[in-house]
């Protein structure tokens, strides 16, 4: 019974603060990607991807600004790609450990590519988490 292993497994509150520190620092990383650097590095009137045919015209092509832009979106963006990597170990591990149902498993993944949506899962997981914690506790007197 799950109760029971719960009760028996002392891995699960630090697969569960491994999960939420990775998802913190993944959703900052992100938020500070998509919120920061792509616009400092693409919102100079040009279009953008392939898939714009303009931006907003905010920043001169080749200003400090968008020079920044460029480095934010370069540097980071591979940092968080590695660290999304992780955030995604640790969240299966803790999928594992807690004896989640492939559907809440799936979101909390999903949720982790999609800006301050991912902080929503963190929360949503960590609820879940303890309130299973708080049900396989025995009952004191």
């Amino acid at each position: 019974m799950i109760d029971d292993d719960l009760r028996t497994d002392p891995g699960l509150n630090s697969a569960l603060t491994r999960y939420r520190f990775m998802a913190t620092v993944v959703g900052v990383l992100l938020i500070v990607l998509c919120l920061v650097g792509v616009p400092l590095a693409n919102f100079d009137g040009t279009g953008m991807w392939g898939i714009f045919d303009s931006t907003p015209d905010l920043f001169a092509a080749g200003s400090g600004a968008q020079e920044l832009g460029l480095a934010i979106t370069e540097y980071l963006g591979v940092a968080h790609g590695w660290l999304y990597m992780i955030f995604l170990i640790m969240a299966f591990l803790l999928a594992r450990r807690a004896d989640w149902d492939l559907n809440f498993t799936l979101v909390t993944l999903i949720c982790g590519t999609v800006p301050i949506l991912s902080f929503w899962a963190e929360h949503r997981a960590t609820e879940q988490v303890r309130a299973q914690l708080a049900a396989a506790e025995p009952v004191r007197d």
